[in-house]
């Protein structure tokens, strides 16, 4: 007998449920238990059939008031409601969307009608009885479709319904089960403790842009940390001595597909340590939490690359290992009138990627025009973009390199008619950052064109680069400033260096070499760390004398520097960009519950918005326009 009822409506009376308690004794998860039904909508299968079941869920889809689907977090199933019901209960003008309780038995699909691209395609549930329990309003402003998706702002706005769509489901549960794994190998595997470190502190000079909180006190604000990164140091001085926290963390930056204004990171501290034990405690937290591990389990350890040699290669920190088209150093071979104005001579770098002839023939002609659009971004740096023809040494390019130029050109590099060179010239770190993007961009076209194969998403390129120099110079200011932070510590062998530094300061300050590390997968950074400073001395050395910063806000930490503090460091894994990386999203809005747009506002409650002038009358603001 077929009941309809809406026992959870919760603008009414409510009537008793049974509660269906279902634990799995196979080990599964339970899912199921504390609900009033008896599975979920993705796991019946064959063996199910006979069985009376219970399924709570949206309706996906109807037709001829006999079929339907229901959804819910776990998978599809189909429902069949008997000729000797349809009189009784009508599906016919209710809301898709709208949520049902399911009775029913499962039956086989009869023969020919198995759907095989659905898990549970080889059955579907007779219904017995059906509950409304909340039906949904007509026309919702988007659809719960693979194909054919709204757009992406439109779905943010609505994001409580985008979250139905399977690839939302499966991107935020495969995060809650990568966290938990690292979870699971830091406490029970490595004995690590969990702490949970403040989220509103003082301002921190230096770094990236903060989000700035108002007090109740006039003309005192707090700031919303970076990263953790002064407090994990000072767990250190407290005998914390192996610290981790799923840490969120907050910059007031400009947006971009792999960035957010607030972001979550694995983020990790340990005593009496080095950059060796570091950089192994990392690679096997990752490959016992890879999700993946029993088809395609990931190897470590990882390949190494000294920064000076990815940019010399690859022309990035964060070099794409997975094809070639490296870099070529033909320095050597450009004249010195080339040297752009406002480059040193030492400073001055040229490098060449050859596209060779076969792949080349199938490059889209627009190319060209892509390339110089990248190239004119760069500073003190030139291109040119030369395909080698039969007279080629003999032709134009010969006002650019010169005879002798030109042939030892053809002969190092083995130019081949129908070849494409790419050539720069410039600025070494800025004509290697443009060449490194120029080889992205070209092998990106390569595989459009089907000319090279697609570079695997789950491809298992980790690499290391290490040896960052300690100090960068600002492109714009010209002030020198900490490569990664300034709590890194030198690398020992350039740590005397770094103790004899006077004012001013000696040419080779930027040689200094840190014990930083990056970790990168695939051409992208998921995490990076480094080994701190721990001697308060050394520490004051590097903020007053290197980086002149005033560092009376930064008391806290160098008193508990010389408070008994042990060689420590740690490393973050960026959670967002390496889940994205996991999913393959194209953006790791894609896996976050509620991100950000991209001009950093929130299109679903439009925050940030203005506040009243009460608000600002109790937190002493005055907004200036």
């Amino acid at each position: 007998m077929l009941h309809v009822s809406t026992c959870s409506n919760q603008l009414g009376k409510q009537k008793t449920c049974s509660e269906l308690n279902v634990s799995d004794g196979n080990g599964t998860p339970a899912v199921n238990q504390f609900t009033n039904r008896s599975h979920n909508c993705g796991e019946l299968r064959t063996e199910h059939v006979g069985q009376q079941v219970v399924l709570c869920g949206w309706l996906e889809f109807s037709r001829m008031n006999k079929f339907f689907t229901l959804r819910d977090g776990y998978g599809i199933v189909q429902a069949l409601i008997p000729e000797e019901l349809c009189q009784q209960v009508t599906l016919e003008g209710m809301a898709f969307e709208s949520i049902l309780r399911v009775t029913g038995t499962v039956q086989q699909r009869p023969e020919g009608q198995t759907n095989q691209n659905l898990p549970t395609g080889a059955i579907e549930v007779h219904v017995s009885g059906l509950e409304v329990l909340n039906e949904a309003k007509k026309r919702l402003p988007i659809n719960v479709k693979d194909h054919n998706r709204a757009k992406e702002n439109l779905r943010l706005e609505h994001r409580y319904i985008d979250l139905r769509n399977r690839h939302m489901q499966h991107n935020l549960r495969l995060r809650s089960q990568v966290i938990m794994k690292m979870r699971e190998c830091m406490i029970n595997d490595y004995g690590f403790v969990e702490v949970e470190t403040p989220t509103l502190f003082r301002r921190t000079p230096g770094g990236a842009q903060e989000f700035v909180v108002p007090s109740r006190k006039p003309g005192h604000f707090y700031s919303l940390v970076q990263s953790p990164q002064q407090f994990k140091q000072m767990l250190m001085v407290g005998a914390i001595d192996r610290y981790f926290q799923i840490a969120r963390c907050y910059r007031d930056e400009s947006t971009r597909p792999d960035r957010q204004p607030e972001f979550t990171q694995l983020d990790i501290e340990l005593s009496f340590t080095d950059r060796e034990k570091v950089i192994a405690l990392i690679e096997n937290v990752l490959g016992k939490s890879w999700p993946y591990r029993e088809d395609q389990p990931i190897q470590h350890p990882f390949p190494r690359m000294t920064l000076s040699e990815a940019m010399e290669r690859f022309g990035s920190d964060k070099p794409d290992t997975r094809f070639g088209y490296e870099l070529t150093n033909v320095t050597k071979l450009i004249e010195k009138r080339l040297v752009p104005d406002g480059v040193k001579e030492k400073d001055f770098r040229s490098y060449a990627v050859v596209v060779r002839a076969e792949e080349a023939r199938k490059l889209p002609t627009g190319l060209k025009k892509s390339l110089e659009e990248i190239a004119k971004k760069s500073n003190f740096c030139k291109f040119t973009m030369s395909k080698i023809t039969p007279d080629w040494s003999t032709g134009s390019i010969v006002r650019l390199l010169g005879n002798q130029g030109t042939v030892s050109f053809s002969e190092q590099l083995f130019l081949k008619p129908d070849d494409l060179l790419l050539l720069g010239w410039g600025k070494e770190t800025y004509v290697q950052n443009m060449m490194g993007r120029l080889r992205l961009a070209a092998y990106e076209a390569l595989e459009e064109s089907g000319a090279v194969p697609k570079r695997l998403s789950h491809a298992h390129n980790f690499l290391w680069v290490i040896d960052f120099p300690m100090f960068s110079e600002n492109e714009e200011t010209g002030q020198i400033e900490s490569t990664h932070h300034p709590f890194t510590a030198p690398h020992p062998e350039d740590a005397d260096r770094l103790r004899a530094i006077g004012d001013p300061h000696p040419e080779d300050i930027f040689s200094i070499r840190s014990l930083a590390y990056d970790l990168v997968w695939n051409g992208v950074e998921i995490g990076g760390g480094s080994i701190r400073i721990h001697n308060s001395q050394l520490q004051r050395t590097v903020l007053k004398d290197v980086l002149k910063i005033e560092h009376s806000h930064l008391h806290h930490l160098l008193d508990a520097l010389e408070s008994g503090c042990p060689p420590h460091g740690g490393f973050a894994i960026g959670l967002d960009r390496y889940v994205a990386l996991l999913c393959n999203a194209a953006s790791i809005r894609e896996v976050i519950a509620f991100p950000k747009s991209l001009d950093g506002k929130d299109p679903l409650s439009k925050a940030p918005v203005p506040i009243s002038e009460e608000e600002k009358r109790i937190y002493h603001i005055k907004v200036v326009e």
